[in-house]
């Protein structure tokens, strides 16, 4: 194996560490920065600020919940165009998909730290191959 292999396999998991790592931190500065308090009656996490997945999840159903209440049941797709509750509905909706979007973001970005970590011990494994095998002293000899 090529020395520069292994290298760019470790390079390459550290980039995806790092940016998951980024990733995660602006997602939750984001979030924590907007200072949304999930309701006092979710079903989940009730009065936590929401700066992680699992606080913007509960929130975002809870405002399901509300707006289901508000409009008997019904979704934006189900109201008339002249209900007064469409609005409220649109916003909600508009609400929710935000909330989901910052939890699959939570998701890609651990997705990617593991990854990442994996990339980097198969750099580290391929290099104890290499070591083992004789093969970088042989690059390294003229």
């Amino acid at each position: 194996m090529k020395r520069w292999a292994w290298i760019a396999t470790i390079v390459f998991g550290v980039v995806l560490v790092l940016g998951a790592i980024g990733t995660w931190v602006m997602v939750s500065t984001t979030l924590s920065n907007q200072k949304i308090t999930v309701a006092e009656d979710a079903d989940c996490l009730a009065g936590a600020r929401v700066r992680g997945p699992l606080s913007a999840y509960c929130q975002a159903r809870v405002i399901e919940k509300h707006t289901l209440d508000i409009t008997d049941g019904l979704t934006y797709a189900e109201l008339d165009r002249d209900d007064p509750r469409r609005q409220t509905a649109m916003n909600s909706s508009f609400l929710q998909a935000s909330l989901f979007t910052s939890v699959l973001a939570f998701g890609v970005s651990g997705l990617a730290a593991l990854a990442g970590v994996l990339f980097v011990l198969i750099g580290l494994g391929m290099k104890d191959v290499a070591e083992k095998s004789g093969e970088l002293e042989r690059a390294a000899s003229p």
